[in-house]
């Protein structure tokens, strides 16, 4: 079997290994985005889940700073990090109220929108395999098949012998264009729902944060210098 595989691309015409050709790339391509965003996003859903629970554990914004620093991501360590500079020009400038404004709040659905868009990266690429994938197949299969016909119309002869040899060349390419696209379309799809989840998470993890730098608004009067707490009690 695999040897006529290998005689009927052999004999195909150069339209049809191009577009073979082409697929296979596809297919190569496909997988090795399949791949990296599988990692990156296991990666990402097991981080943010410790990284809710050292929040909703650390004992100071000390602690929750380094746990931000060691688990999240370069979206979310930024967003950490602006979060954490403007609670501390409002710390510093006694007006602790303002936490509860959208100051802060602005900045970390900020830091949550570049997380996602890092996390969205080249899921397009698999979109436009899925749906290129199948018509690129079939018009590698029409193209053979109009060559088949023509052959058959030089040889002058319509018998099975002849015309079967021909099409089943011709349905390669439409095999092919399905194999790539059919992964890449589950993959696609999984991905956007691992995506979502993700940016569920995210949020709960932003108001966490937020949470925690209006409880700290009034301990620690210079933000993040952490080392003299006081010890009244704001109004």
């Amino acid at each position: 079997m695999d040897s006529t595989l290998l005689q009927a691309l052999s004999q195909a015409t150069g339209v049809a290994k191009a577009v073979l050709a082409l697929l296979v790339v596809m297919s190569v391509v496909s997988w090795t985005v399949i791949y990296w965003k599988w990692r990156s996003l296991t990666v990402a859903k097991r981080g943010v889940s410790r990284l809710t629970g050292q929040i909703l554990e650390a004992d100071s914004l000390a602690e929750a700073a380094a746990a931000i620093d060691a688990l999240a991501g370069p979206s979310i360590r930024s967003m950490a990090s602006l979060g954490f500079k403007e609670f501390t020009k409002l710390s510093l400038s006694g007006d602790a109220e303002k936490l509860v404004s959208d100051n802060v709040r602005r900045i970390l659905h900020h830091g949550i929108a570049e997380e996602m868009r890092g996390l969205s990266r080249a899921l397009p690429l698999l979109a436009i395999a899925a749906n290129a994938a199948p018509f690129i197949g079939l018009f590698g299969t029409v193209w053979g098949i109009m060559h088949s016909f023509h052959a058959i119309g030089q040889m002058q002869s319509a018998s099975l012998a002849t015309v079967a040899p021909g099409i089943s060349e011709a349905l390669i390419a439409t095999a092919v264009g399905l194999a790539v696209a059919i992964p890449a379309s589950v993959a696609y799809n999984m991905f956007l729902g691992m995506i979502e989840s993700l940016e569920s998470q995210y949020i709960s993890f932003a108001g966490l944060l937020l949470n925690r730098l209006r409880h700290d608004a009034c301990t620690y009067p210079q933000g993040m210098e952490l080392a003299a707490p006081r010890t009244q009690v704001c109004s």
